[in-house]
């Protein structure tokens, strides 16, 4: 499929060779500071095209690679394949990778599933970490047990451990299409972009690969591993950004994650979807520039009100 830089000029794909397969990788800026830029499902690399030259003309060194299963990085066959603690070494071993002396984790749906529980298993390798639109496992499971709002909006993730179904529902719906309908600036999406999500989503190898994340989850038993392995209170600085309109989440999944986070910050996104990085770049970009500069995170204005 195409690669991202065939889209966007200024960025250049790579590959790199860790934790056994191979991993396509958008990269951008250089130097020895790191921010590792982990997507969701169903997106691709190309998801953090508006914080890749942002960051970079801040001095980083940017990688956005396509998670396994995704885009051109390797398809493992197998939901054994990914397992939590699978993707969690896809992390340690990219930074590994890298070469960085510091590395700061952005993080976004199940990119930043894997970074909460990365963070706890791991703290001593990032320095900061940002997370965009996913809950802490403990917040999570508490809403999950407080009323029916959140068990409602979850309900995708039982249909996603049926075998062979999702993947044929996928076969009729635009990824791409999804995404953009969903935002709250859909001129943020061009059709160029859209059809990269679709092209990604499309390929058999990719979908199954996609909901084995899912699968390996609740069916494979990695969510339950971590939890008898306890959840640490996560020591690194934490800033969390979340887009309200988020059909998949609820805002009440987000209370209560100050107690487990040491340093914490968190910002609401009035308005804004799930897809918060791509649908109020600007907003996201300055408040993680401040985030990494020690300065006071600014609060989201939303210009409608």
């Amino acid at each position: 499929m195409r690669r991202t830089s065939e889209i966007i000029e200024t960025v250049d794909t790579i590959s790199i060779h860790a934790n056994g397969i191979e991993f396509e990788v958008d990269t951008q800026g250089e130097g020895d500071r790191l921010v590792l830029c982990l997507h969701g499902w169903p997106e691709h690399s190309i998801s953090w095209r508006f914080q890749m030259p942002y960051l970079a003309n801040l001095g980083y060194r940017v990688w956005a690679p396509n998670m396994r299963g995704y885009g051109n990085t390797d398809a493992p066959k197998g939901m054994k394949h990914y397992q939590l603690e699978n993707l969690m070494e896809d992390v340690a071993e990219l930074i590994k990778a890298s070469g960085a002396n510091e590395v700061i984790l952005l993080t976004h749906d199940w990119g930043a599933l894997i970074a909460w529980n990365f963070a706890m298993r791991y703290n001593d390798v990032i320095s900061r970490l940002v997370i965009c639109n996913v809950p802490h496992p403990v917040p999570w499971m508490n809403s999950m047990t407080k009323g029916f709002e959140q068990l409602m909006r979850s309900w995708y993730i039982l249909f996603f451990q049926l075998p062979w179904l999702p993947e044929m529902m996928w076969r009729i719906i635009s990824a791409g299409r999804l995404i953009r309908g969903g935002a709250a600036a859909r001129r943020n999406y061009p059709d160029e972009i859209v059809s990269l999500f679709d092209e990604n989503a499309s390929r058999p190898e990719n979908q199954t690969a996609m909901f084995n994340y899912y699968r390996a989850l609740l069916r494979g038993g990695g969510f339950n591993r971590q939890r008898k392995l306890g959840f640490p209170k996560i020591e690194v600085p934490t800033l969390m950004l979340w887009g309200e309109k988020d059909i998949a989440l609820s805002m009440t999944s987000t209370v209560g994650t100050e107690d487990h986070v040491k340093d914490f910050t968190i910002r609401y996104f009035k308005g804004i979807s799930h897809h918060i990085q791509q649908d109020a770049p600007d907003e996201v970009n300055a408040m993680i520039g401040a985030f990494l500069t020690n300065e006071t995170v600014p609060e989201y204005l939303d210009l409608k009100d």
